[in-house]
C-alpha cells in the first residue's frame, strides 16, 4: 500500500530508528510491501521506515533504470534490516542527491565512495555486500534517515543545496565536473 510520505521538518526524521527484533512476521512483511510501494510510486531509488512513519531500523532500495538518476547503474531490489556500513577506504565523492522526504530540493551531498554492508533480510537470514558508487551513496542515505540524519546534513556548502528546478544549471555545471 502506498503510504503518505513523512517530510522534512517532522520529529520522526529527527530520531533514533529502533531495531527490529521480530522477521518473518505479517507486519514486517507488510512494511516491507508498502516501502517498496510507496518508493516506486514516488520515483524513488530507496526509502527507509522512519519516511513512512515507521521507527524501525528498515530500509529498501533497488532499480532497473531511475528517471530521478537517470545516468545511475542499476541496483537489486534490496530489503536491509538493522544494517551497519563501515567505509572500505577513506575517499569521498560529491555527487548531486535527492530526498523523497525533501521533495523538489536536491543537494551536493559528500559521501565515501566505496563501503561494506551488513545486515538482515525480512527472514532474519544475515548477508553482507562490498559496494561503490552510486550503489553505496543510496546505502549511506537511507541508513542517515534510520539514524535521524537528513540530505542536508551531507551538503558542506549550502550554496549547492536548493530546489531542482532552480538550481538546473548548477546542476548541469557541476554534474559535468564529476562525471
Amino acid at each position: 500500500m502506498i503510504k503518505k510520505i513523512v517530510r522534512m521538518g517532522n520529529p520522526l526524521l529527527a530520531g533514533q530508528a529502533k531495531p527490529v527484533e521480530a522477521f518473518s512476521t505479517p507486519e514486517l512483511y507488510q512494511l516491507i510491501q508498502d516501502l517498496f510501494d510507496t518508493m516506486k510510486s514516488n520515483g524513488g531509488v530507496g526509502i527507509a521506515a522512519p519516511q513512512i512513519g515507521v521507527a524501525l531500523q528498515v530500509v529498501v532500495f533497488g532499480f532497473d533504470h531511475s528517471t530521478r538518476y537517470p545516468h545511475a547503474t542499476s541496483i537489486p531490489e534490496t530489503v536491509l534490516i538493522n544494517p551497519r556500513f563501515v567505509p572500505v577506504s577513506d575517499e569521498h565523492y560529491p555527487d548531486w542527491e535527492g530526498c523523497l522526504s525533501m521533495r523538489g530540493l536536491r543537494g551536493l551531498a559528500h559521501r565515501f565512495k566505496q563501503i561494506h554492508y551488513e545486515g538482515y533480510d525480512q527472514h532474519g537470514n544475515f548477508f553482507e555486500r562490498e559496494v561503490s558508487g552510486f550503489h553505496a551513496r543510496v546505502v549511506q542515505h537511507e541508513i542517515d534517515h534510520l539514524n535521524g540524519k537528513l540530505l542536508v546534513n551531507r551538503v558542506n556548502d549550502l550554496s549547492y543545496f536548493g530546489f531542482e528546478d532552480e538550481m538546473q544549471t548548477l546542476m548541469q555545471q557541476t554534474g559535468d565536473k564529476l562525471a
